[in-house]
């Protein structure tokens, strides 16, 4: 009785003749995403070396910020205004960095530099835009445009949804302790020198009074504005704000600035 013969297998189910698969990237990671302790060594180590790798050269320069020609530090009246638009929070909803793109070109001016910020402690770059950026604002607008802002914003900008801060115009300023807050910004590195702190006091009051004695004033901080921008008589927190903000993108030349190709 003759037997049934079954038909020959293919080779592929016998696994004659079949080369081993290649294991894929993402299997040979499976092992490091299943052992955490192995993921949190190696991804530290990733970390300490892109980390060395960006941090080390900073300590052979010299200095990483290009000197710029027209940059010094803030005169006490600009540098107590400063202080105000901080304590209002005002860098929540404006930025003071301009980005090298088209657009922001366009619409701002010149991309902000580093040197525009080496005097800031700290800095008012900004993550947010609900306002527009207010790093070239200065000279753009008249003193009366920026008080009647500041007091009723809708009032020149309908669709604003900045605050009122006309209380600014009410709060008088001194200035008995800027040559104290001048002294501690030189600490942190702000080049204040003797004549400057010994003049503090006097500068602060004569920036808001153009019909002083504000040679001296000029001289040691150039490019400074002067004007009583309230009308009122003494320094106003308003007066101070208001200076800081004609001060902002005036300091550099950017019709003859040339960026140093060397760094």
């Amino acid at each position: 009785m003759a037997t049934e013969q079954k038909p020959p297998m293919p080779a592929s189910a016998t696994g004659v003749g079949e080369r081993p698969k290649k294991r894929s990237l993402l299997d040979r990671h499976g092992p490091i995403e299943r052992n955490a302790t192995l993921l949190l060594v190696l991804s530290f180590a990733v970390v300490t070396v892109g980390g060395a790798v960006e941090i080390a050269p900073l300590f052979y320069l010299e200095n990483t910020i290009e000197d710029v020609e027209g940059m010094r530090p803030y005169s006490p009246l600009e540098l107590a205004g400063r202080d105000i638009y901080v304590r209002e929070g005002c860098y929540v909803c404006h930025s003071q960095m301009i980005r090298p793109m088209r657009d922001e070109v366009e619409r701002y001016g010149h991309y902000s530099l580093a040197a525009e910020s080496m005097y800031d402690h700290p800095f008012q770059w900004g993550s947010k835009r609900t306002g527009p950026d207010l790093a070239r604002v200065g000279g753009r607008y008249s003193d009366d445009w920026h008080v009647a802002h500041l007091t009723d914003p809708q009032s020149v900008v309908p669709e604003s949804v900045m605050p009122p801060y006309g209380f600014l115009t009410d709060v008088l300023i001194d200035g008995e302790h800027i040559a104290e807050l001048m002294e501690t910004h030189a600490m942190v590195g702000v080049p204040y020198t003797e004549e400057m702190l010994a003049s503090a006091e006097a500068d602060f009051r004569v920036q808001a009074d153009p019909m002083g004695d504000w040679d001296g004033l000029v001289e040691r901080y150039p490019g400074a504005p002067v004007s009583n921008p309230d009308g009122l008589p003494g320094v106003s927190e308003m007066d101070a704000l208001v200076i800081y903000l004609q001060m902002l993108g005036t300091l550099v030349d950017f019709s003859t600035f040339t960026p140093d190709a060397s760094r």
